[in-house]
Parts: C-alpha cells; structure tokens; sequence
C-alpha cells in the first residue's frame, strides 16, 4: 500500500527543486542538490580536468542523495511499505529550513568546507524526497526530473499521444520549475539562506497540502 500525493503538492514540489538547484548552482558551486544528471556530467568533466569544473561537489552531492535514498528505503522497510508522504514532506521542510541556519551562520564560500556540508545537507533532502515520490508520483510530475515531463508518450508497454490532463500536468511542472529557478537564482543574490527558506517554506505546504484533502487527493492503492 502507498500513499499518493494529489497533483497540486507534486507541482510546488517542484518549484521548491527549481529553488534548491538554481541556490545551489550559484551559491555553493557548480553543483546541484537534486538533479544528480548534472552532477554526474560536472563529475566526469572534473575527472577529465576539463573546463574548470568542480570534483568534489558533485562528488558530496551524488553520495549525499543515494544517502537519502537509502534512508527513504529503510524508512519504507520499518513503514510495512506504506510511507505517509505529508509527513515525511514536514520533516524535509525541517532539514531544509536547518539547512537554511547553517548558510546564515557559516561564511559559505563555494569549494569550502562550510559549501560542502550545506550540499550534502540539501543532497541528502531531496534524496528523501525523491525516493518517496518517484513510485508514487506518476509519469507528469517526478518533481526533479524532466525527461518524463516533456516526453509527448505516455508510458506502458503501447506508446501514443499524451492526453490534454497529461499535458497540462506536466506543462505545469515545467512553468514549475523554471519559476522555483528564477525565484533561486534572484533570491540568492541577496542571501542563500533566503532561498533555501523559501524552498523549506513551499515543501511545508505541500506536506500540509496532502495531508489536509486525504478524500478527494490522497488516494491509497
């Protein structure tokens, strides 16, 4: 048994994963918390010594999400399977806004020490979250990865045209994350803990979100 979330939670969700990345992109390095393609590719471009791009930070971040990804499984394990997303969604709000008090105190400075506990502490959030809701979510919003938002087939084993709620879902993750990066990327100018408050702030509400409407939006299959 696993508990879905509606559609609406699954959209802020999102923005709160174009917040983190574009904060972390500009504020703690080349280096994203969430989307671990890019980290993979800044990865190998590193090895290679090509570029000027970062090692270690992507390295912290990659480890750091299959991190959270271990910690979500465990948590299914010791659940019986079924997980209550709102609430694990509240508890990555507290680690997101504790990560936010860390870049207020610390003189976060890209390639320092300070940089890479706030990546890891960020890496390890999204990789709850992530692992809680890709099995869940559904093909439109996975909420950190777009491939299957822009794709124009549907899954299954017969491929055809996405249908117009399909499309306007994953339109919305799309307008989702593109705003939740511009957020970021001007609120970071001013202070990366602001972004990372901002992101804590929406993830809250989506947990509260899909634990207000269990009727209508959280289904259980």
């Amino acid at each position: 048994m696993e508990t879905r979330l509606p559609a609406r939670p699954l959209v802020v969700l999102t923005f709160a994963t174009g917040v983190i990345d574009a904060a972390s992109f500009l504020a703690l390095g080349q280096v994203f918390a969430a989307m671990q393609t890019g980290n993979v590719v800044f990865l190998g471009i590193g090895t290679a010594g090509a570029g000027d791009a970062p090692f270690l930070a992507p390295l912290i971040g990659l480890g750091a999400f299959l991190a959270g990804g271990a910690l979500a499984a465990t948590a299914v394990d010791s659940e019986g399977g079924a997980v209550f997303l709102p609430r694990w969604l509240v508890r990555e709000a507290g680690l997101l806004a504790f990560a936010a008090v860390l870049a207020a105190l610390l003189d976060v400075d890209p390639g320092h020490a300070s940089a890479y506990l706030v990546i890891a502490l960020l890496s390890l959030t999204m990789g709850l979250s992530n692992t809680f809701i890709r099995g869940t979510a559904g093909p439109n919003l996975a909420t950190t990865v777009l491939n299957l938002t822009l794709t124009t087939a549907t899954p299954g084993t017969t491929l055809g045209a996405a249908s117009s709620a399909d499309l306007g879902q994953r339109a919305a993750g799309l307008l989702a994350i593109l705003c939740g990066a511009i957020a970021g990327a001007l609120l970071v100018q001013s202070s990366l803990s602001l972004a990372l408050l901002l992101a804590a702030a929406v993830t809250l509400a989506a947990g509260l979100t899909g634990a207000s409407d269990p009727g209508e939006e959280l289904a259980q299959s």
